[in-house]
C-alpha cells in the first residue's frame, strides 16, 4: 500500500477546530476560513480513543497477549499485548485504543491496551479547539444531512457511501465518460472520508477505466485529494476498485445513522428548537416531530432545552413528518 502525503497548502489559512456543546452531544467541525474540512461528534457516555480505564481481566487466551477484560461501569473490552505477567482476575488499568461499534445486529467490543508508565496522557480530540455558542449558519446541516443520506454530489453526478461489517464502501454514480466522471468525483470522495469521519477499510468503486494511464491519472488526483487525512491506500486495480486503510477509533457518522438513526435525529431536533429561539420573540417553543422521535426526547433534555431558550416547551407529533424533518417554531403564548 502507498502511504498518503501530508503537506500544507501555501496562503490557506490555518485549520480551526470549533465545538459545539450540543444537548445530548457534543459536535466539532474543523473549518479553514470558509471551508469545511472535516466533522467529529460524541455522545455522552461513550468510551473515546485515548481515554483511560479501570476493569478486571476475565480471560486470557493462552499462548497469546490477547484477552478479554470487564471496564468499570459494565462494557466489555478486547485487550492486546498483554505482559505475560497479568493473569486472569487482575484489575488492571487500559488505555482505550478504539471505542465500541454498533452494527445491525452485534456489537464490536472496544479494544484496549494495558496502560504502561509510558502511556502519553489523554489528548483532547480536538488540538487547539474552541467552543463556540453555534456554528455558522448551515455548516452542522451540510454535514448532518449528508450523512443521514449517505450521499454528496459533485458535477454530472452522486457519490454514496454505506457502512457493511467488512468496510464502508463509497460507490460513485455519474453521466459521462468513465475518466471523467472518475475524476470529478475525487472531490467528493474526500469531502466523504472527513466530513462522515470514516476510519478502518474503505472501498471506493470507481467507473471502469480501460487505460493504465487513466487509472495512474485517478489515482494522482485522489493522492491530492487526501493529502492531510491520514491513510494508506491502494492504487486502482483494472476494475476501477481502490481501497484506503484510515485509523479507526469510533463510530463514523454513517455508523451512527445506520445504527442510531432515531438518537440521531432526536438530537438534530433539539438543535433545531434551540436555533429557532434564537433572537426570536415567544414564550413556548413547539416541536413538532415524527411519533417515533417523542420516545427517544430524554426528559432531562426538555429541561435542557427549555433551561437555554428560557422557553416553556411543547412537543407534538406528526406522522406525516420524515424522521429527519422536525420542525420547530415560537408560539406567543
Amino acid at each position: 500500500m502507498k502511504h498518503a502525503r501530508c503537506s500544507k497548502r501555501q496562503g490557506s489559512p490555518l485549520p480551526d477546530w470549533l465545538i459545539e456543546e450540543g444537548i445530548g452531544e457534543t459536535r466539532a467541525l474543523l473549518v479553514a476560513g470558509e471551508r469545511l474540512l472535516a466533522a467529529k461528534v460524541f455522545w455522552p457516555g461513550e468510551l473515546r480513543a485515548g481515554q483511560r480505564a479501570t476493569g478486571r481481566l476475565t480471560s486470557k487466551l493462552k499462548g497469546a497477549q490477547r484477552g478479554v477484560a470487564l471496564l468499570d461501569g459494565g462494557t466489555e473490552a478486547l485487550v492486546d499485548h498483554l505482559p505475560h505477567a497479568i493473569s486472569e482476575g487482575q484489575v488492571i488499568d487500559f488505555v482505550i485504543t478504539r471505542a465500541p461499534l454498533a452494527e445491525r445486529g452485534r456489537l464490536k467490543r472496544a479494544q484496549a491496551r494495558v496502560m504502561t508508565a509510558d502511556t502519553p496522557s489523554p489528548l483532547s480530540p480536538f488540538p487547539g479547539g474552541r467552543t463556540v455558542r453555534r456554528f455558522a449558519a448551515g455548516l452542522w446541516e451540510d454535514v448532518w444531512h449528508a450523512a443521514s443520506s449517505g450521499s454528496l454530489d459533485f458535477a454530472g453526478g452522486e457519490v454514496l457511501a454505506s457502512v457493511t461489517p467488512a468496510m464502508t464502501v463509497i460507490d460513485i454514480d455519474g453521466i459521462g465518460a468513465p475518466r471523467d466522471v472518475a475524476l470529478a468525483a475525487v472531490p467528493a470522495v474526500a469531502r466523504a472520508c472527513a466530513w462522515f469521519e470514516i476510519g478502518g477499510n474503505i472501498g471506493i468503486d470507481f467507473p471502469t477505466l480501460a487505460t493504465k494511464a487513466d487509472r495512474r491519472t485517478v489515482d494522482e488526483a485522489l493522492d491530492t485529494a487526501l493529502t492531510g487525512w491520514p491513510h494508506e491506500r491502494t492504487a486502482m486495480n483494472g476494475f476501477g476498485f481502490v481501497q484506503l486503510v484510515a485509523r479507526l477509533e469510533g463510530p463514523s457518522l454513517l455508523h451512527r445513522f445506520g445504527t442510531s438513526r432515531l438518537d440521531a435525529a432526536a438530537r438534530m431536533a433539539l438543535r433545531r428548537a434551540e436555533v429557532s429561539a434564537e433572537g426570536a420573540t415567544g414564550r413556548t417553543v413547539l416541536l413538532t416531530v415524527h411519533p417515533a422521535l417523542k420516545s427517544r426526547l430524554k426528559p432531562e433534555w426538555l429541561d435542557e432545552l427549555a433551561r437555554r431558550t428560557g422557553r416553556v416547551v411543547e412537543i407534538a407529533v406528526d406522522p406525516a413528518l420524515a424522521i429527519e424533518a422536525a420542525n420547530a417554531q415560537l408560539l406567543s403564548s
